[in-house]
């Protein structure tokens, strides 16, 4: 039905002498314009939006338990957070106007960003709610949102039914239901429907969680989300053509193209929310935000096969991620070993280390975005690795 429709279209372009608009049916034209709307699409919102959260006083409220942090953190206060919105109506709206909707991969990913989102919105609103019932003195804690054990079980069956739905699209192509070996070119794990949907739970709660970790900087998750995006623009071009793969003797995924313009997207959307992102922050993507660009990031990587190169692609997300893990099983060990808990970090999660190390947020976040560009770059050139 949608290719009727399509060619419909393309028919009457031609008949009403537009026939160049025909360009918006090359991925590659699609590609640019989707990080362009979506960058236009957040700027336009974005005051508006900033203002309306403002107005609902859905304002941030940082609590440490360190009282340094507390004091270095304390001007954040009150900045509208739950902005989040923005990206997620950025890319939802672009991906609809330009993505190939006769791609079932396309509609996979409106509905991982938009059921991340919904988890972390919700998220979101119940800390707003719970700050203006301890400000009536009515509770205690000003933290209160979803609790980590909900918030995983929700996440868990979400990326279950998103894991096989993706399983369902390419199972009976060998590329798109193997484990793909980076810098090897024959070198494929098959999976199985199993196997293949155990890894994508993995891959996107580990992505959604990372991404949300890294969010406490301004501009942090924003600007390496958009590095990460663009890296993986790049990948699902080569991957979802059948001459560039060829060419590059690389792996072929069928329909994967879809996937450039998603990329394209999020990662317009991650620049236009770093406009107001940007230090000092005028408002903070929040959970919606994050569990929505960690969540597409892995689907992407999921779709193109390419979940062990998200690692290097995403490794400042890896490395936050990671320095949570680490500082609290550690500081568990060392507790119930001697009694006295011991920190291998200063703080975690890893950017607000090096801000009690002595660096600014500013050098932080800066010094943190360039690792992660020379580690895109290094992913994107491990396709010439093999």
């Amino acid at each position: 039905m949608i290719d009727f429709f399509v060619s419909r279209y393309l028919d009457l372009l031609e008949a009403a002498g537009l026939g160049f608009l025909r360009v918006f049916t090359f991925v590659t034209f699609q590609t640019i314009a989707a990080a362009v709307m979506s960058f236009a699409i957040v700027l336009a919102m974005g005051p508006r939006t900033i203002r309306w959260l403002r107005h609902q006083k859905i304002g941030d409220n940082p609590s440490f338990d360190d009282a340094t942090m507390d004091a270095a953190m304390s001007q954040k206060r009150g900045t509208p957070t739950m902005g989040g919105l923005l990206i997620v109506a950025a890319i939802t709206t672009t991906v609809l106007l330009l993505a190939d909707l006769r791609n079932a991969y396309t509609w996979i990913a409106v509905a991982s960003v938009l059921s991340m989102g919904a988890i972390g919105a919700t998220d979101d609103w119940m800390k707003l709610r719970a700050h203006r019932l301890a400000r009536e003195g009515k509770i205690r804690s000003t933290r209160q949102g979803l609790t980590t054990g909900k918030k995983l079980v929700v996440q868990l069956i979400l990326c279950g039914f998103i894991g096989a739905a993706t399983w369902y699209v390419g199972a009976d192509t060998a590329s798109a239901s193997s484990l793909m070996i980076p810098g090897l070119k024959t070198i494929a794990l098959p999976l199985g429907g199993v196997g293949f949907v155990v890894l994508s739970i993995f891959v996107l709660t580990g992505s959604t969680n990372a991404v949300n970790l890294t969010d406490g900087l301004d501009g942090l998750a924003a600007g390496c989300g958009a590095i990460a995006a663009f890296a993986f623009v790049i990948l699902s071009l080569i991957v979802g053509d059948t001459e560039w793969s060829a060419t590059l003797l690389y792996h072929h995924v069928p329909q994967a193209k879809a996937m450039a313009v998603v990329a394209a997207a999020l990662g317009g959307a991650c620049l236009g929310f770093l406009w107001f992102n940007a230090h000092p922050a005028s408002v903070f993507m929040g959970d919606t935000g994050s569990l929505a660009v960690g969540g597409l990031l892995g689907y992407i990587a999921i779709v193109t096969r390419h979940e062990l190169l998200l690692i290097v692609i995403g490794a400042v997300f890896v490395a936050e991620a990671l320095s949570v893990m680490v500082q609290v099983s550690y500081f568990k060990y060392s507790r119930k070993r001697t009694g006295t808990g011991v920190r291998l970090l200063l703080m975690s999660p890893l950017h607000h280390h090096f801000q009690k190390v002595g660096w600014s947020e500013t050098q932080v976040v800066v010094r943190f975005w360039l690792i992660a560009a020379m580690l895109a770059a290094v992913g994107v050139a491990s396709v010439k690795l093999r």
